[in-house]
């Protein structure tokens, strides 16, 4: 999930995806930005966010992230 989208941002999108009442509500959102202060990815967990990866990523770490 992209936390700097323009007409909704990732944080946003991260709460609206929580809150449907089915199965899409647990699908796995990983953050992606490149502001990487603690605070910012505080704000990714807090909306709902199950892991956070900082741009420019690493692909191993990325896809280390998607594995699991």
């Amino acid at each position: 999930m992209d936390v700097q989208m323009p007409t909704m941002n990732g944080y946003e999108a991260t709460i609206a995806i929580r809150a449907f009442i089915n199965e899409k509500a647990m699908t796995p959102i990983i953050a992606m930005t490149a502001n990487v202060l603690k605070e910012e990815v505080d704000l990714c967990f807090q909306a709902g966010m199950n892991d956070f990866i900082g741009k420019p990523f690493d692909t191993m770490e990325l896809l280390q992230k998607l594995i699991c």
